[in-house]
């Protein structure tokens, strides 16, 4: 296994370890980050959930065959709809920190609190939605605790917002597939500084220091510490402008792990990174996966 792909992972699933406060609150329809009518429904989706906890406005948003990969919840509307006592209860309120439309899909980089139901008190997630005549018919996430303090200092969801260079979707994206190939499936791991800046690396992983010096410390301790880490399948690479996602699969420390990567792209260069690795259980609500 190569060296860069096994530190960046592992040290992403150290980082769940922890817990921190990220008071969440929804995001309005006038937000800049809202602007087509796709994304105005992700956000209706979302307030009705999590804003005004209604079955009504729910049933509007979600598809009747509504299929579901988070592994802990059954497939279909009607087990999420009974989720919703819960999280009136708690007072569950979200906040969507980037918003991103690719196709029939929508991504969202959220932070919810109160959110116990979830794991922790405060949690941070990325959330693929498929749309289908209006409606959201496919569910993917996800789901790691917020933690305070971090390597760089950055948390897992601040930073750069914006969506720009729309007309550079299409070559970012494969910028991206180009990256994976080469460092996380460690084809030539060597160039990582044709994909990386130099000058600027913003690192939202929180065990991993900012910039190309930071992620190579990082990498020399988890050597020392024999962390081995393989990525095994891009399942989607998902893009608007600026910024990619990537939806992967494979192993750590001998264990199936979700891996969801963000990357901010300025000038043919990676210049920021957020993540979330979420171990995949054995057995599942459903039998859909997680990917």
């Amino acid at each position: 296994m190569k060296q860069t792909t096994s530190y960046i992972a592992a040290a992403a699933f150290a980082a769940t370890t922890m817990l921190s406060a990220c008071n969440s609150t929804a995001t309005e329809l006038n937000d800049p980050k809202v602007n087509s009518p796709m994304k105005a429904i992700a956000v209706k989706a979302q307030d009705a959930f999590f804003k005004y906890y209604d079955a009504n406005e729910i049933k509007k948003y979600f598809s009747e065959g509504y299929i579901q990969h988070n592994p802990h919840v059954p497939t279909g509307i009607e087990p999420v709809l009974g989720f919703l006592p819960v999280l009136k209860k708690a007072g569950t309120t979200y906040q969507t920190h980037r918003l991103l439309e690719d196709g029939e899909f929508i991504v969202m980089h959220n932070t919810y609190s109160n959110a116990e139901s979830f794991g922790a008190k405060d949690v941070v997630t990325f959330d693929i939605w498929r749309m289908e005549n209006g409606q959201v018919a496919e569910h993917w996430d996800a789901i790691s605790p917020v933690i305070k303090e971090t390597a760089s200092g950055r948390s897992q969801f601040d930073g750069s917002t914006l969506v720009t260079d729309i007309d550079k979707t299409k070559e970012n994206k494969q910028l991206i597939a180009d990256f994976m190939r080469d460092v996380f499936f460690g084809k030539a791991p060597e160039k990582i500084s044709e994909y990386i800046s130099t000058e600027q690396y913003d690192q939202h992983n929180t065990m991993v220091k900012d910039g190309l010096k930071g992620l190579n410390e990082a990498i020399a301790y988890l050597i020392s510490q024999n962390n081995m880490f393989d990525y095994h399948k891009v399942h989607r690479i998902l893009g608007e402008g600026n910024f990619v996602l990537t939806q992967s699969e494979g192993r750590w420390n001998g264990k199936a792990q979700a891996f969801y990567d963000l990357f901010r792209i300025e000038d043919g260069k990676i210049v920021e990174h957020w993540d979330i690795i979420q171990e995949v259980p054995e057995k599942m609500a459903h039998d859909n996966g997680m990917f």
